[in-house]
C-alpha cells in the first residue's frame, strides 16, 4: 500500500488533531492542580509528537523524497507550507526543552516555554489543519 502527498497530509492533520486533544487534556489536568496527570499527558504529547515528526522525516527525506513535490511545483500551496513551518520548526525545538522544564520542577522557565510553546502550536495547529491541501 501507498501512499501520495494529499494522504499523508491528511495523516498528519488527523495526528495533529489527536494530539492536540491531548494537549487539552493535559491543561484541563493542570487547571484541576493534578500536576502528576499534567506531566504524563505531556510526555504522551512528546513522544507521539515525536515518533509522528520522526516517521514524516523518514518518509519524506529517505522513502520517497517527490511525495510533495506536487507542493513545491505550485506557488499558493509552497507558500502556506513555509508560514506553516515558521510555527511548527519552532514549536518541534522548543518541546524537549518543556519536558525537561517540567520535568525538573523550573517552574518560572516551564511557564515562559510553555506560553512560547503555546502560542507556537497554536499557529502550528491553524496553518497545518486549515491551510495545507489534503486533497
Amino acid at each position: 500500500m501507498s501512499f501520495d502527498g494529499p494522504q499523508v497530509i491528511l495523516t498528519l492533520k488527523i495526528l495533529v488533531f489527536a494530539v492536540t486533544l491531548l494537549l487539552a487534556g493535559s491543561l484541563v489536568a493542570l487547571a484541576r492542580g493534578n500536576y502528576q496527570l499534567h506531566g504524563r499527558i505531556n510526555l504522551a504529547f512528546f513522544i507521539l509528537t515525536l515518533v509522528t515528526l520522526l516517521g514524516f522525516e523518514l518518509l519524506i527525506q529517505v522513502i520517497d523524497p517527490k511525495l510533495f513535490e506536487y507542493i513545491k511545483n505550485n506557488e499558493v500551496l509552497s507558500h502556506r507550507l513555509r508560514i506553516h513551518l515558521c510555527f511548527s520548526i519552532p514549536a518541534a525545538l522548543l518541546m524537549p526543552a518543556m519536558l525537561v522544564s517540567g520535568l525538573k520542577h523550573h517552574r518560572t522557565l516551564h511557564l515562559v516555554l510553555a506560553v512560547l510553546f503555546g502560542t507556537l502550536w497554536i499557529g502550528t495547529f491553524i496553518t497545518g489543519v486549515f491551510f495545507l491541501p489534503h486533497g
